[in-house]
Order: C-alpha cells, then sequence, then structure tokens
C-alpha cells in the first residue's frame, strides 16, 4: 500500500445518533422507543455539528446508522418485524444489520423519508467542514436478514443459497443441513418460537445449531469462500459472490457521500477480499477504510495486502495506556508499545474510549475522568497516525447506566433506548452552551478541545518527526518514568516538547535531553527559542539543551505541550 502524503490528521469524534439527540430525561430499564425516546439524525443542527467541530473534529463516525434487528415494531411503514429471540436489547445491536441497503427507521422524522434525513445529514456534516464515518459490518448480519429497500435488479443475501449444503463457495451463508436452529435462552414475547431451517452458522464462526447465549446468536455469518469445517480451505479463484455483493454495498454507500468506513471486525474476512475489493471502491470514490483489528500479527497485512488506512490500535496502545492511567503500568512502556508496530505507527488509530470499551471515569476503568488528560495527549499528539475521542468522554461520562441488556458495565449501552444524562445536559435544549455541566465538566470539555485542535492544526504534530525522550530520563531522580512520559515532536523550525503526568499528585520534573535527541531532531544546542505553552497560550523564552534538563511543573493527571519555535 502506498502510505498516504498526510497534511491533516484525521480527528474522529464516534457518536451514537440513537443517543445523541435524545433529550428525554425519564427512563426505564429495558423501556421502548415510547418509553425512553430515541435521538433522531435532525438532532445533528448546524449548531450541534459547529460545536462537535470545536473539538477539532475533522471526521463524525456516525454510529448504527445501516439497518438493523429491533424489537420495535416499524411493520405499517413495510418493514418486517424482527422476532424477539433474534434481538438483543430493546433498541438492538447496530451491528446485526437487517438491511444494507437502508436507514434505521428509528432515527427518522418521518420513515418513509430516512434516506433522504441521511442524505441531509451527510450534506451537513459537509458544510460544516467534517467528513462522514459509517460502519461497514462485513462479517455478520441480522438472522432474520432481507433487504427492502435495494434496487429490484440487486438479489438478496441467501436468495440463490443451496441450503443443502454446508459450504459452498457462492452461497453467501453457512448451514447445518438437516438440523434446526436450537436457542434455549431468553423469554420469548411473541406467541410462536423463532423457526430457522436449516440453522445457519452465527456470526462469531460458531458452526453449530445451538449457539450460547455468549455466542452473537443474534447474527450469522457471511461465507467469503473459506469452508472452516474442512481445514479452512479457501476458494476464491472464482470470486465468491459475497465478494461482489459486499462491494456493491459499499459502492452504494460511498455514492451517498460518505467519506470513510469503520469495517466492523475486518480480521475476521479474509484479508484477500479487502485486497480485491478496496482499491476498487477507491477507483471510483475518495474514500477510506478503517480496521477494527485485534491481531498484531495481522497489521501489516491488513494495511500492505489488504490495503487498509488504518487500524484499531486496541491492543497496544489503548491497552497500555490503561494500565498506565490506572497505575498498574509505568508510563515508559509506552515506549516498548510504538516500538513493537515496528513502523506501522502512522497507520493505527488511537483512543481511550469506544462504544466496545468502559468509559475513563467509570468505576471499572479509573472512576476519575482526569487520568483522560494525560492519555488523550498521548494518543493525541505523539505521531501523525488519527486520534478517536467518543461522544460523551469530554464531559466525563461515567457509563454507569444500568440501561437493560448491557447492565451495569461501565459502558455506555449500544442495545436500548437510553438519554445519557451528562450529553443531554451538554445540548442542553439545543443551547449547546454546557450550563447544566459542572464547572469541572466544562473544563473537561475545554481542555480535550484544546488537546485535538492543537493535534489537528501544529503542523510538528500533524505531520512532524517523532522523537521518545524516555531513554534519557531512565535514570534520572528528578524524572519518574512509571508516572511522567516525555517525547519530542519536530517539522520545519518549531520543536514541541510534550510532557505528561499520570500521578495523582502535582509533580515538578526536570526532562533530560541527549545530544542524540538534539541530532535527530536538528536542534541547536542552548539557541534561545520562543516557548509557548500551547495549552494555556503563556509565552516565555527558553532553550533546549543536553548540558543540563528542562524543568516544569505539572498538574496531577495533567500534561504541558511547548512549543520552541526558532
Amino acid at each position: 500500500m502506498e502510505q498516504q502524503n498526510q497534511k491533516e490528521k484525521m480527528i474522529v469524534y464516534q457518536v451514537f445518533p440513537r443517543l445523541f439527540g435524545n433529550q428525554q430525561e425519564a427512563t426505564i430499564k429495558y423501556g421502548s422507543i415510547r418509553e425512553n425516546g430515541v435521538g433522531k439524525l435532525s438532532a445533528f443542527t448546524e449548531e450541534a455539528l459547529a460545536r462537535i467541530k470545536e473539538l477539532g473534529t475533522t471526521h463524525i463516525w456516525y454510529t448504527g446508522l445501516i439497518e438493523h434487528a429491533t424489537k420495535s415494531d416499524f411493520s405499517a411503514y413495510g418493514i418486517p418485524k424482527d422476532h424477539s429471540a433474534v434481538v438483543k436489547g430493546t433498541a438492538g445491536s447496530p451491528y446485526a444489520i437487517k438491511d444494507y441497503y437502508d436507514i434505521a427507521p428509528a432515527l427518522a422524522d418521518h420513515v418513509p423519508d430516512r434516506m433522504k434525513e441521511f442524505e441531509a445529514l451527510v450534506e451537513r456534516t459537509h458544510r460544516a467542514g467534517m467528513k462522514v464515518v459509517i460502519d461497514f459490518v462485513p462479517n455478520h448480519v441480522a438472522r432474520q436478514y432481507h433487504s427492502d429497500a435495494k434496487e429490484t435488479f440487486i438479489e438478496d443475501l441467501g436468495q440463490h443459497d443451496d441450503t443443502s449444503k454446508a459450504f459452498d463457495c457462492n452461497n453467501n451463508f453457512y448451514y447445518i443441513p438437516g438440523q434446526t436452529l436450537q436457542l434455549h435462552f431468553g423469554a420469548k414475547q411473541e406467541d410462536f418460537e423463532y423457526s430457522e431451517f436449516p440453522a445457519k452458522a452465527t456470526g462469531n464462526n460458531c458452526f453449530s445449531p445451538n449457539p450460547d447465549r455468549n455466542d452473537w446468536y443474534e447474527t450469522v455469518k457471511l461465507n467469503y469462500g473459506i469452508d472452516y469445517l474442512n481445514g479452512g480451505r479457501c476458494y476464491y479463484s472464482g470470486i465468491p459472490d459475497t465478494w461482489k455483493k459486499m462491494r456493491d454495498i459499499l459502492l452504494f454507500w460511498a455514492g451517498k457521500g460518505v467519506d470513510a468506513f469503520r469495517c466492523d471486525m475486518a480480521e475476521m474476512v479474509p484479508v484477500e477480499f479487502w485486497s480485491w475489493v478496496i482499491p476498487q471502491v477507491k477507483r471510483h470514490h475518495k474514500v477510506l477504510f478503517i480496521a477494527e483489528i485485534y491481531k498484531p500479527e495481522e497489521y501489516h497485512n491488513y494495511i500492505y495486502i489488504g490495503c487498509f488506512d488504518y487500524l484499531y490500535d486496541k491492543v497496544g496502545l489503548y491497552d497500555t495506556l490503561r494500565a498506565v492511567m490506572t497505575g498498574q503500568a509505568p508510563a515508559n512502556r509506552i515506549t516498548s508499545c510504538w516500538q513493537a508496530l515496528g513502523g506501522l505507527q502512522p497507520y493505527m488509530l488511537n483512543f481511550l474510549e469506544n462504544h466496545d470499551e468502559q468509559r475513563i471515569a467509570s468505576d471499572f476503568f479509573a472512576s476519575d475522568f482526569r487520568p483522560g488528560i494525560p492519555g488523550m495527549i498521548v494518543a493525541a499528539t505523539m505521531n501523525t497516525n488519527p486520534v478517536m475521542i467518543y461522544s460523551g468522554q469530554e464531559v466525563g461520562e461515567r457509563g454507569m447506566d444500568e440501561e437493560g441488556f448491557s447492565g451495569r458495565d461501565g459502558r455506555t449501552t449500544i442495545f436500548d433506548y437510553w438519554s445519557v444524562k451528562t450529553i443531554r445536559q451538554w445540548i442542553n435544549n439545543g443551547k449547546f452552551d454546557g450550563a447544566e455541566l459542572s464547572p469541572e465538566q466544562r473544563e473537561l470539555r475545554q481542555m480535550y478541545a484544546k488537546i485535538l485542535t492543537l493535534a489537528a492544526s501544529e503542523p510538528a504534530l500533524t505531520r512532524g518527526m517523532f522523537h521518545d525522550l524516555m531513554y534519557a530520563n531512565r535514570n534520572n531522580p528528578y524524572f519518574n518514568p512509571a508516572h511522567q512520559y516525555a517525547f519530542l515532536r519536530k517539522h520545519d523550525n518549531d520543536v514541541i516538547l510534550v510532557v505528561v503526568n499520570f500521578d495523582k499528585a502535582e509533580q515538578t520534573v526536570r526532562v533530560n535531553l541527549s545530544e542524540m535527541a538534539l541530532d535527530a531532531c536538528q536542534i541547536e544546542d542552548n539557541r534561545a527559542a520562543t516557548v509557548t505553552d500551547l495549552l494555556t497560550g503563556q509565552t516565555t523564552v527558553g532553550t533546549l539543551t543536553d548540558a543540563w534538563p528542562y524543568q516544569l511543573t505539572l498538574p496531577a493527571f495533567s500534561g504541558k505541550i511547548l512549543k520552541f519555535a526558532y
């Protein structure tokens, strides 16, 4: 893959429309759409988008837009009702896609106009100066998948499958011939049991007619030409039918103005498919592809063979920063984390929260939103790669509600209809002034805005070189590598020194610079420079030298981003 000539650093704001615009205060556990309300696409007004852009946002990842299985009944609009036995939660998982060619009806003000409302959202987002990211879910679909929105000339998934075969390279699904699906858990809310014969394989590669409650039982696995039951033999020479259908789906959404696809569980789909489909889509549309992937041994393949632009950095930087933020690992472990990537750092998408992970302020993570500040400084400024923030993170959302299916687990539900208090307080009935938030929450949002805006605008941060300083401070008695982390960024005549403090107490530190660091960054030793604290705007005069350390005071859970202009 040819690496992008990146001039803009991507700042991704992930948001659930289902939750974002829901201003209903009274909610009940497992509440229906009528009881708990639901956010709409129209909630992303010009004012709302302008305030999201204030965070430095370049891309908005609208999560859960495509129609998925739900317990809500939209049959009055010609949309078949889903059986409750194969829907998780009341609203349903946004990753159990029911129709790849349609928008979730719950998000529309006027259900028949849902696609027009989506197109208007894309236009508003672009007009606000941001790009649109949506989910592409290629590995699995809802058990009752059926597209009623596709054009009549498009064949539906499974429409011509030979269900007598467990595997056929041109089947879209895998089957367990002669056996009926058995779901032995969950309350039955219909007058009849869910029926599926022959049973289809479940989305998480469960090739049994009896999936467990911990399986992705609400989904079925898509067939990309791999015969899993016979040694994983691959049949790609004839281009499997599923490949063609998925290509057409991507082209459909790219044609609607979508700028990037976040590809769910991309590593469960063969890299050969990605290497085939991504170049085809890019020949017609200027779009980016982001892979959700958790196997570091596959990173190289999915970048250089699969043609992905970016990969999730979950098992690397996220897990490392989480451990550092909670005191379970020293800050100097960040060094070995980026080193392990072997040059792939520019392709990694950094984040501290998303819909799968627990909130920083939750009882299951840090029980405090403050550690997110040094964590975000590192994630956003240590390299040229994208960084993501999850809606509510910027106002300290704790994720400690017990909404329904997901329970109280430190995450914000993706399965239930709900209203998130902190987001509601920030929106404040369309005023977007955060007047209902605490002073600490408003200050937190301002800090995230400063960090992310700097990350997106300062040339040394968007495209400058990176030099880790931890080797020069390993035995420094005035710098604690268990709680502090420091590095340099350099572009043209600007040098940025970044130092963060993960300690719960204020620390005065002295950062050593080595001759190697000065040479690597082409810094003239002891030359006077104008020094600007980019987080406060304060300026002074200072120098960088290997003759003596640079001293600075760091409040608890904080950091400094100091720009030396020569």
